[in-house]
């Protein structure tokens, strides 16, 4: 489990960073630097703080979520990883840039994630490179129909 964000004064700050920030990220040159205008901070204590809150597991990224079909292919995939090796395939399919929302399920297949690229050659590529990293086979479940979900999640206490 993890702790609470912070236990000091500047807990509501962090809350006001990634709350105030999910659906209107700033779309500038320099986005950090508008949104600690925003804040009433620097933009390098911006950066520390997104640094030191992924460090610690609070979120695991800060980047765009587009519609894949407009920017190219995906799919969600699963995994069957035995569970004395989860943590350390997950660290592998963590470091590859076209994956992402990766989780672990109660279920046969353990290990689920989605893997957006630029066409169906590289979206085949990097499942490849997955397999051969792990030396476990991924289901691929390509998106049939497109549903929007909002990913934006009110952060509290």
């Amino acid at each position: 489990m993890r702790a609470p964000l912070h236990e000091d004064d500047r807990q509501p700050l962090d809350h006001r960073l990634l709350n105030d920030f999910q659906h209107d990220f700033p779309l500038d040159p320099r986005p950090f630097r508008v949104i600690a205008e925003r804040l009433g901070i620097a933009e390098s204590e911006v950066l520390e703080r997104l640094n030191r809150l992924k460090a610690s597991g609070h979120i695991s990224r800060v980047g765009a979520v587009l519609r894949a079909r407009r920017v190219g292919m995906s799919t969600l995939a699963a995994m069957r990883v035995p569970l004395e090796r989860l943590e350390a395939v997950a660290e592998i399919v963590n470091a590859i840039p076209e994956v992402n929302h990766n989780y672990e399920r109660e279920h046969v297949f353990n290990l689920w994630f989605v893997v957006t690229a630029r066409s169906a050659a590289r979206l085949a590529e990097v499942i490849a490179a997955i397999e051969e990293q792990t030396g476990l086979s991924v289901c691929s479940m390509p998106m049939e129909e497109d549903f929007y979900i909002d990913l934006g999640f009110q952060i509290h206490g």
